[in-house]
């Protein structure tokens, strides 16, 4: 099982964060053009409970991948949680946190995950899968960097970089 945390200061007002990182039809616009990320399913404008999710990417050789999502938990301008119900990873577990601080949001991307096919998965996990969700989420990163006009602050004691093993549940 691996996990990526990221930690971002946005320069807005908790309300504002939230309405944009909670609504589903947001997500295509941190997400970089090559993952070529499409939404397949009608999606509100705000999203609750229950709610799933199909979207295809093509993360890799532009093979389209199907992928199903589900809202698990959300705790309005706290936390939401989204899982993987179908799609490339054995499973996948989003946490998106919102922290009120002296000047605007602090958020947090919890993703812990778990490669499928056993030692092929974690071969290429190793190989390029790992350095790959780097790059989606300094893009994302960035990319909140330039909607909000804002300077990126990372708590280095996160080591934003770094992608680590944890146990197992």
């Amino acid at each position: 099982m691996y996990q990526l945390k990221r930690t971002q200061f946005i320069n807005t007002d908790l309300q504002t964060c939230w309405k944009y990182f909670s609504a589903p039809g947001n997500l295509h616009v941190i997400t970089p053009d090559y993952v070529d990320f499409r939404v397949h399913t009608p999606v509100p404008e705000n999203m609750y409970e229950g709610l799933i999710i199909r979207y295809t990417i093509r993360p890799i050789l532009g093979i389209p991948l199907t992928w199903i999502s589900e809202i698990k938990t959300i705790k309005e301008e706290l936390y939401f949680i989204d899982e993987q119900r179908r799609g490339p990873y054995a499973m996948w577990h989003h946490e998106h946190h919102f922290k009120e601080v002296e000047g605007g949001v602090e958020m947090t991307d919890l993703i812990s995950y778990r490669m499928p096919f056993g030692f092929i998965g974690k071969f290429f996990h190793w190989l390029f899968i790992r350095k790959q969700l780097e790059d989606i989420f300094a893009y994302r990163i960035k990319k909140v960097d330039e909607l909000f006009n804002t300077s990126t602050h990372v708590d280095s004691a996160l080591n934003p970089l770094a992608m680590h093993k944890v146990s197992r549940f």
